[in-house]
């Protein structure tokens, strides 16, 4: 199935696109998405741990279901005072 990604903040700036599409099999889950960009974009293994990571407007677990439907985003880690 093919869903879109929006990255956000340096994750985006690393990337080098807002939105991303993913081709991964169906069922699938949070965890199935980050291996998928993982392979396909290396730089994000470097955040892999601290992401947070919402399936429509709402943060996910890594093993939440997705479908090609939902709206995913990517959200890095943030820093600030």
């Amino acid at each position: 199935m093919k869903v879109d990604v929006r990255l956000f903040a340096t994750l985006r700036e690393r990337v080098g696109e807002p939105l991303i599409s993913l081709e991964i099999p169906e069922p699938a889950t949070v965890t199935d998405l980050m291996s998928e960009m993982s392979r396909r974009y290396p730089v994000v293994q470097r955040y892999e741990k601290n992401i947070l990571i919402s399936v429509n407007q709402e943060y996910a677990s890594l093993t939440q279901s997705i479908s090609s439907n939902d709206e995913i985003a990517i959200f890095p880690p943030v820093s600030g005072g």
